[in-house]
């Protein structure tokens, strides 16, 4: 394995994948709206500063994919509460979401085709509970088995980047702006 540059990290995923990654490559995976509390341009600035405490404060080559969220997670519930949001406690907020993976082999041969109503779908019944946190994991299983791929290309790059940017425009459209945090993993 080639070792990656100094500003590198390694997740490691819930299914034992470890993928290296820069800062500006995690936040893709990440997104929160809240009321308009946060633009992509702050979330894009915590990430980096949360991935620069983990390789560079802490020292370390390697992170779970969940520490990571969980430090993400911290670092905006401060600015949640600073801002004068919500006051109750996080852990407390119910978490739903659905498996990316599991979608992507339901959609069949139709794949983007149905995959993209469907995670629409998803989300719409996922957001009919009320959520505070919202969790689609298996993203990068999701996007290989979209794209047909076996190891990880530009297109499985670019593909990633389009079901973020779904996902993201959809709670934008959404007739009732509501508080939650998206995590796509």
């Amino acid at each position: 394995m080639i070792a990656p540059g100094s500003d590198w990290l390694f997740l490691e995923l819930d299914n034992g994948e470890r993928v290296p990654c820069s800062a500006d490559m995690v936040d893709v995976e990440l997104a929160c709206s809240a009321d308009g509390l946060f633009d992509a341009e702050f979330i894009h600035q915590v990430t980096r500063a949360v991935f620069h405490y983990f390789k560079h404060e802490l020292g370390r080559q390697s992170v779970a994919a969940a520490e990571f969220a969980g430090a993400m997670e911290k670092v905006l519930r401060g600015f949640t509460t600073a801002a004068g949001a919500a006051a109750a406690p996080v852990a407390a907020a119910p978490e739903l979401g659905a498996d990316l993976c599991r979608l992507a082999r339901e959609s069949g041969p139709g794949r983007e085709l149905i995959f993209f109503p469907r995670l629409r779908a998803e989300l719409r019944r996922c957001l009919g509970a009320g959520p505070r946190w919202l969790r689609f994991s298996g993203l990068r299983a999701c996007v290989k088995h979209l794209a047909g791929a076996r190891r990880w290309s530009r297109r499985c790059q670019a593909l990633e980047g389009e079901i973020v940017a779904y996902l993201r425009e959809c709670l934008r459209a959404e007739p009732e702006p509501m508080e939650l945090v998206l995590r796509v993993e």
